[in-house]
């Protein structure tokens, strides 16, 4: 089926992320229910867990390193080169991400923002950094709130005072849940622009073809 064909790539990796939530839901569920029996108190419903601190700070920390990864990559990216790696432009040659958009005006097929002109077109043309750094943020306050909560659940279960969202971000346990995840992210980025210098995968728009040598910079 066409449909299916044009966009695979698509369906299997949202596929993919719906149940693995899935599995991370019913897993932390079990965890933190031990938790809970170990400390005398009554288990959570999956209803109830799957609106905890615990559960949610797990999914926000995920995703806030996950589209931290991707802004930065995408802005340094414009700005930045590495000689030999497929996942950037050549420094000596103009490349097509660097044209200007006066001769698209006309194109019937063009997006319409860039039919439209002005700052509508201006933004649109920084809109992928704009929107991955908008969901970074929202992801980021999400992990605060959601982990500032989780926190005052494992208080509450030793009979500790609870914490307020502006005290746990500055707490160290805030800055080591987000700094753990961020460190691989940048490392995960920088290896495969250095790996897709010297290796290939035939077939992957994310790697140079097999015969290329070193040096070509660029898919």
């Amino acid at each position: 089926m066409r449909f299916l064909r044009d966009n695979s790539l698509t369906i299997v990796l949202v596929t993919a992320t719906l149940m693995t939530i899935a599995g991370m839901y019913i897993a932390g569920w079990l965890a933190n229910n031990e938790e809970l029996a170990a400390h005398g108190s009554p288990a959570l419903t999956l209803m109830q867990y799957g609106l905890s601190g615990d559960f949610l700070s797990a999914v926000f920390e995920n995703w806030e390193s996950e589209f931290l990864q991707m802004s930065v990559y995408v802005v340094l990216t414009a700005y930045l080169y590495q000689r030999g790696s497929a996942e950037s432009k050549d420094p000596d040659e103009r490349s097509p991400q660097d044209e200007g958009l006066a001769h698209r005006e006309e194109d019937p097929e063009a997006p319409w923002p860039v039919k439209r002109g002005g700052m509508v077109r201006l933004l649109y043309a920084y809109s992928l950094g704009i929107v991955l750094t908008g969901l970074f943020l929202a992801s980021f306050v999400l992990h605060l709130v959601s982990s500032a909560r989780s926190e005052s659940e494992t208080a509450q279960l030793h009979g500790q005072a609870t914490t307020t969202v502006m005290q746990h971000l500055g707490s160290a346990q805030f800055w080591f849940e987000s700094l753990q995840n961020w460190q691989s992210e940048f490392l995960s980025t920088a290896l495969i622009v250095v790996l897709s210098i010297f290796l290939r995968y035939r077939g992957s728009p994310e790697s140079k073809p097999v015969g290329a040598p070193h040096r070509e910079t660029g898919s």
